[in-house]
């Protein structure tokens, strides 16, 4: 079977150029699109300058960090150095260095992209709907095909060239580590912008959204980008990549046939991305069609090329088996029915958002137990996805005889992040039209072309919004098979000392129980320091907007020669955004050091359990009600409930700015945060396994 897994690094590696290319080919077609309005021009270049210059400087830091971890798993990791492993220690330091490059060349390259194609999406929306869609599409398509082309060809290449798939958890982590800065820090930055700039523009002012008088008004956008483009980014390649190291660690943990595994990982990633390729190339909307069901109908037409190629592949390949290829298709379907019942709680046409708006008539208390309530409500059908979709392929395939049980689950996790080129295109396609919405205003493009540029940043909050309801799913089960290839690292330790190997983790017992505990409080903990980052760097934007309203004359009336200082608020958003960037993520690290130190390997195992649990549940709600309150607002901005600056409108607006730093700081974090303390334990798990106070 060995040839078999040649072929398909092989395929890995041309199917990720063929992606590369395709990236090229649109990033080429958005270039040549027009863009003359001058003040569009000047305002996307301020963007475009803001972006870089916070990606500068966070990537500053994060190479410090980066160099810092590098260096203590070159000296401790697998083994010690001095215990006369070098070799492998070097290829692990190396495959963590290369996560975070290609983490980092991920993000740099949807940044570039995205400032390349709001200013272009905004003056098509003067044309209609269907040139501005394909623009804002196609601009998130690059994004989407890069980052999916990079995980797997770096995933092929390590593997490839060390032939140990626990080198690859070094690759994940590398990749996991700066995906939880990245997002951390970018929803840190966007989230103090946008809080700032409603609060004072919206709420106190009543002027609209993007009026160029808000001194926070650039900030603001150049936050769509380096949150919600650079940070989910760099999200979801760690997610897909830490799907992929997985599935192949317990594949090669397995006895006999590990080879056909490992190849079927790659071949349904392989499969997943030229799916990706074909629907992103078939994408269409007619000429007044509607954006959001454009969007759902590629991912549909994905998901349906995807499971037809599998299955080819799994006819017509040796060693290929039905039932991993049932519980791949298990795992996507269920990512496609918890996107649509997360579309349910955050669509503007569907009755949960619209119920929100309407409790917006009698005050924002009314907005935020009504938001709270069904943002509760709607993490509930996600969790039971996700459960059902681990119990069914561990039953899929537990026949398969030992082991494949939970390798199912991790190849669950890989079906539901199968089509993830297509969903990152998506998730990009959001911030780049939300950026053109706020250029048609400054540009003065006419109201009919913001009516229509409004209508396609609806559609990217709703598609946002399923996302990463999928997103977090899918890490659901990547963290659950993560747990199992923490329980195949550390037996593989105690066997080499000669202990008794571990065949799962009881709630009963006292050191599991004590793991389960602190683990769950993580989540929480983690979000607060987000949040709270938030809300100290926001208030000390608001105060700067306050000045500025307060000392430049004529700029609260209009005054055309009276100019904000933009780049006092986007250097707060900075600032703040990177002070706040290491310490929850640290924090976590750190905390799961201290559980496997204390009570070892079974700890551990529970501490893992309660971060999944509570973790999921609190992305989750945060995400979705975030996404409601966002759309409910906009659902009152479109002249409903009273329309804009009618009581609905105000308190809106409010259940918007809390929903801002749940939905695009702590939500989204939250799962690679799973991902990262799940790594870190697989990673430190021999020594778990043979020091601890009390394990």
């Amino acid at each position: 079977m060995e040839q078999y897994l040649s072929i398909f690094y092989g395929l890995s590696f041309l199917i990720a150029v063929i992606a590369f290319a395709y990236a090229a080919y649109l990033y080429l077609w958005v270039k040549k699109q027009p863009l003359k309005n001058g003040k569009i021009i000047e305002v996307a270049a301020l963007i475009r300058e803001g972006a870089n210059t916070f990606m500068r400087r966070e990537y500053k830091i994060l190479a410090i960090f980066a160099s810092v971890i590098g260096l203590l798993i070159l000296l401790f990791l697998p083994t010690p150095i001095w215990k006369g492993k070098a070799v492998s220690n070097i290829a692990m330091a190396l495959a963590y260095i290369a996560g975070t490059v290609l983490s980092a060349i991920a993000g740099k390259i949807g940044i570039m992209v995205a400032s390349l194609s709001n200013g272009r999406s905004a003056e098509a929306a003067q044309k209609g709907i269907k040139p501005a869609f394909l623009i804002g599409f196609r601009g998130g398509a690059v994004m989407g095909l890069i980052v999916v082309g990079c995980s797997l060809f770096g995933v092929a290449a390590v593997l490839m060239l060390v032939g140990d798939a626990s080198i690859l958890l070094g690759f994940s982590f590398g990749a996991s580590s700066l995906a939880l800065f990245a997002k951390a820090g970018g929803g840190i930055f966007t989230k103090t912008a946008d809080v700032s700039a409603d609060l004072t523009g919206k709420v106190e002012l009543g002027i609209p959204e993007d009026d160029p008088r808000n001194p926070a008004v650039i900030a603001d956008n150049v936050g769509d980008n380096v949150g919600d483009v650079a940070g989910m980014g760099a999200d979801l390649f760690d997610s897909n990549v830490a799907a992929m190291t997985s599935a192949i660690v317990i594949a090669q943990s397995l006895s006999g046939g590990s080879f056909s595994n490992v190849s079927m990982v790659f071949g349904y990633g392989v499969m997943g991305l030229l799916s990706s390729i074909i629907g992103i190339a078939t994408a269409r909307i007619g000429k007044n069609g509607n954006p959001t069901k454009a969007l759902n109908s590629s991912t549909y037409v994905t998901t349906a090329i995807f499971m037809i190629l599998t299955a080819l592949a799994t006819w017509l390949v040796p060693g290929f088996s039905w039932r991993i290829w049932g519980a791949a298709t298990v795992g996507l379907l269920v990512g496609v029915i918890i996107g649509i019942t997360t579309d349910y709680f955050t669509d503007d046409s569907k009755p949960i958002v619209r119920k929100v708006a309407h409790a917006s008539q009698t005050g924002p208390a009314f907005t935020i137990l009504s938001g709270v309530a069904y943002g509760f409500i709607s993490a509930m059908p996600a969790m039971i996805g996700i459960a059902i979709s681990a119990l069914a392929a561990y039953k899929i395939c537990e026949p398969m005889g030992e082991g494949y049980a939970i390798f199912g689950i991790s190849m669950a996790a890989v079906g539901m992040l199968s089509i993830v080129g297509m969903i990152i295109s998506n998730d990009a396609y959001g911030p780049i039209v939300d950026n053109a919405r706020g250029l048609a205003e400054m540009g003065e493009l006419g109201e009919e072309t913001i009516r229509i540029a409004d209508e396609l940043d609806s559609a990217g909050n709703t598609v946002k919004a399923v996302t990463k309801g999928f997103s977090i799913s899918a890490a659901g089960l990547t963290v659950i098979s993560l747990l199992g290839a923490f329980m195949s690292e550390v037996n593989a330790a105690l066997a080499e000392a000669g202990r008794e190997l571990i065949t799962g983790f009881d709630i009963m017992d006292p050191t599991v129980f004590f793991g389960t505990l602190i683990g769950a409080s993580i989540p929480a903990v983690f979000s607060a320091m987000l949040i709270l980052g938030v809300d100290k760097n926001a208030q000390r934007m608001v105060a700067e907007i306050h000045r500025q309203f307060r000392e430049i004359k004529g700029l609260k009336e209009g005054d055309p020669k009276a100019k904000p200082e933009y780049d006092k608020c986007i250097d707060i958003a900075t600032t703040g955004a990177l002070r706040e960037l290491i310490p929850a993520g640290l924090m976590s690290i750190l905390a799961t050091v201290l559980v496997g130190m204390i009570g070892g390997a079974k700890a551990v195992g529970g501490f893992l359990l309660g971060n999944i649990i509570s973790g999921l549940l609190l992305a989750l709600f945060m995400s979705n009600a975030g996404g409601l309150w966002d759309n409910s607002k906009k659902y009152v901005e479109a002249g409903n409930e009273g329309g804009k600056g009618s009581t609905a409108h105000k308190a809106a607006v409010i259940g918007d700015t809390v929903g801002d730093p749940f939905k695009d700081t702590a939500g989204p974090s939250i799962n690679t945060q799973i991902t990262v303390v799940s790594l870190v334990a697989s990673l430190l798990s021999a020594i778990f396994a043979t020091f601890s106070l009390f394990g």
